[in-house]
């Protein structure tokens, strides 16, 4: 064979649990490889490794129902199985839809411009805010410095004042010890 040969199908993996609960698992994988040798008409099956993973992802004991695989016979001669991934293809849009879209984009880009001019205006506030709170935070720093003085300033007259009564009170008893 010159050229590749690719098929994809739907593997129904249902009977594998009519076996023995510890022989599920593989199998769904002996029954993946009798169905590619049957489609394929190959008696050479190699199973890809994520393919595996997928089957045993659950356990022994539980396969999946279904599995949808990929076929490529290669020019070697055998069967490589593969797990089927999608490929999206790309929508033509037709130009009613291309419109739609161009008007659902327009309004998106206003909703956006109108939530950035909000945060902006918030974030203005925010830095107000924030001045106002730094003045407040001066003030009470400020109120605080005066408190320690004002304290200092208290014990200095207290000090002094009971200097003044030490004083009366030991001449008071000199007086009186004589």
């Amino acid at each position: 064979m010159s050229q590749e040969l690719e098929r994809v199908y739907t593997i129904n993996l249902g009977k594998a649990l009519l076996s023995v609960d510890t022989h599920r698992a593989p199998r769904a994988i002996n029954m993946i490889k009798e169905f590619a040798r049957h489609h394929m008409k190959t008696s050479e099956i190699k199973i890809d490794e994520d393919l595996a993973h997928q089957i045993w992802a659950r356990g022994v004991r539980s396969p999946p129902r279904k599995i949808r695989v990929r076929m490529n016979k290669t020019d070697e001669g055998y069967v490589l199985v593969s797990p089927y991934s999608e490929e999206k293809e790309s929508k033509v849009l037709s130009k009613k839809e291309l419109k739609e879209k161009s008007k659902k984009e327009k309004k998106d880009a206003a909703k956006v411009e109108k939530d950035a001019a909000k945060v902006e205006k918030d974030a203005a506030k925010v830095e107000k805010d924030a001045a106002k709170v730094e003045k407040d935070v001066a003030k009470v720093e400020d109120v605080a410095e005066v408190k320690k003085e004002v304290k200092k300033e208290v014990k200095k007259e207290v000090k002094k004042e009971v200097k003044k009564e030490v004083k009366k009170v030991s001449k008071g008893v000199k007086k009186k010890s004589k």
